[in-house]
Order: structure tokens, then sequence, then C-alpha cells
């Protein structure tokens, strides 16, 4: 009997133990089980989505789908303005060093805008474009003409308007005449690529960004550094066009593709050089000094008559 009532206790004890280690109503601990969710997919299919991203293949359908729901409101209303200008710091950002490190094969619009062109970028680097080419063009016609006895400065705040009128027509109305033109060819020739006019509005925005450091640096009162700095700003945005609309108009006649790409080009190329030789490079004939009369000019004039 006693080595019964002992074996009773001892498993009396091991049952309270347990109880005493694991009581009712605590969760157990138990080690993690490796779950598929836990744990990333094959090293193949990060890269393969990243690729993915970086082309601009994502799935159509869906961003068909979120650009529908987004700009579904009425464009008479405020929200639908509104979505053109819902964008973070990132992205401004991230499009501002795609103008500016352009990718050779890869498309502009698919890598960096894709279904979200934005207006709040090229607003504000237009805006940002215009006071420096007029900020600019001030300080560098009072730096030419500093230490001379017969100059007298006088602000030009006309070149504010000007400048604001070249800059913002030329970011709407080339990207108007292009988006219409590439309608009327794509009617004639099937081809895959297409642009909305958002999305050519906004390239040409952030086409421009360069333009901002370069007319800052144009206050250096030498005209081959002008020239240099305007052919650096000129290729870099000069091929994101070149390399952005190609692929729209590859697929038709080859003249005509070659021809729409050196008219963006060349129309590209009058703005800067026409901002830099009217700006910066031109006379300012209202501050050529004046011819002055002098006491004995006066007297002798008046002895003559």
């Amino acid at each position: 009997m006693a080595a019964v009532d002992d074996l009773q206790f001892e498993e009396f004890s091991d049952s309270a133990a347990s109880l005493a280690a694991h009581p009712a109503g605590a969760p157990s601990v138990k080690e993690p089980a490796e779950t598929p969710d836990d744990h990333a997919g094959p090293p193949g299919g990060l890269g393969r989505e990243e690729d993915d991203e970086l082309l601009g293949n994502d799935d159509s359908d869906k961003t068909e789908l979120l650009a529908g729901q987004k700009k579904s409101s009425p464009f008479w209303t405020f929200e639908y303005y509104q979505t053109f200008f819902d964008v973070d710091t990132y992205q401004v950002f991230d499009r501002i060093k795609g103008s500016l490190l352009p990718i050779p094969g890869k498309n502009f619009v698919r890598l960096y805008i894709r279904s979200n062109p934005d207006l709040y970028g090229p607003f504000w680097i237009c805006a940002t474009l215009v006071f420096a080419i007029a900020i600019s063009g001030n300080l560098s016609n009072f730096l030419i003409h500093l230490g001379e006895k017969t100059y007298h400065y006088v602000p030009e705040f006309r070149k504010v308007s000007i400048a604001a009128t070249v800059i913002y027509a030329y970011a709407w109305l080339v990207p108007l005449a292009l988006w219409g033109f590439l309608l009327w060819r794509n009617s004639k020739v099937v081809n895959i690529v297409s642009y909305s006019f958002l999305e050519i509005v906004c390239v040409y925005g952030y086409s421009l960004f360069i333009y901002i450091p370069t007319a800052i640096l144009w206050i250096i009162p030498q005209r081959a550094v002008r020239w240099i700095l305007v052919l650096i700003a000129l290729g870099i945005s000069g091929s994101v066009l070149a390399m952005t609309f190609w692929p729209a108009v590859r697929e038709d006649n080859r003249r005509i593709a070659l021809a729409t790409i050196v008219t963006i080009v060349l129309l590209h190329m009058l703005l800067s050089v026409g901002c830099l030789a009217y700006f910066f490079d031109a006379p300012e004939m209202d501050h050529l000094p004046t011819a002055t009369v002098t006491p004995n000019q006066t007297v002798a004039a008046a002895k003559s008559s």
C-alpha cells in the first residue's frame, strides 16, 4: 500500500508541477513554426519583380483600374484637379533625378510617371525657372556693367512676365501640339506605345529642371562658359525627350519618325538658346549712356543763334 501511495503521490506531484509551469488559461509557448509567409520567396522572384517595376511591366489591368478610380470625379470639380497634385516628395525627387540622369534604353514615362502623371512638379519647376531666369538676367546685366560711371542700374521687372509667357507657353502648347500629332498618327499606324496629354506635359515639365541651375550659373559673365552650360543642359534634357518619344513614333514611317524627333529637339534648342540670347547676351539699350550737354556747348549754341 505504501508503494502504491508513493506512486500516486509521485503522479500528483508531476501533475502539480506541470500545472504550475503551465497554468490554466495561459497559452503555451511553442517554437515558431516556419511558414511560407514568414520567409521571402526565391531570390529570382524578387529580382523579376524589380525588373518588371523598372521596365514598367506592371499589371496593366490593375493600373488602369486605379487610374480610373483616381480620376472618376467630374472635371468641373476641385477633386478632379486635386488628383493631379497627389504626389509625395519622394516621387517628385525621383522624377527630377530621372530627368537629370537619363538611362539609355529606358522609357521615362514607364520608369517614373507610369499611371500617375502629376502637375505639381511641372508647375513649380516652370515657376522656379521663370524667376531664376529673370533674376539671373538682372544680376548678370548688373555685374557686366559694374564699375561704369555712366551706368545706372534699373531692375527690369518685365523680364519676369516675358519669361513666364515663354516658359509656360512652351510647357503647355508644345505638348498639346505633340499630343494631337501622336493621336493623328496613331489613327493611321497601329502603335503599341501611346501617351496621354498629362503624361506629355509631365515629361516636358520635368525635362526643364536642368535649366534652373543652368540659369543660375549663367550669371558668370563669360560668354564661352554660358554656351558650354547651355549645351550640357540641352544634351541632358533633349536626350530625355528623344528617348521618351522615340518609342511612340518608331513604328511610323521612317522619315516622319525622324522628323518628329528632330522637331522636338529643335524646339527645345530654340527655347534654351533664345532664353540665353535674350535675357543674358542681348544689349541693354535702356542703360546705354546718354549724351550730356556741357555749359560750353550751351553757350556756343546761344551765340550761333
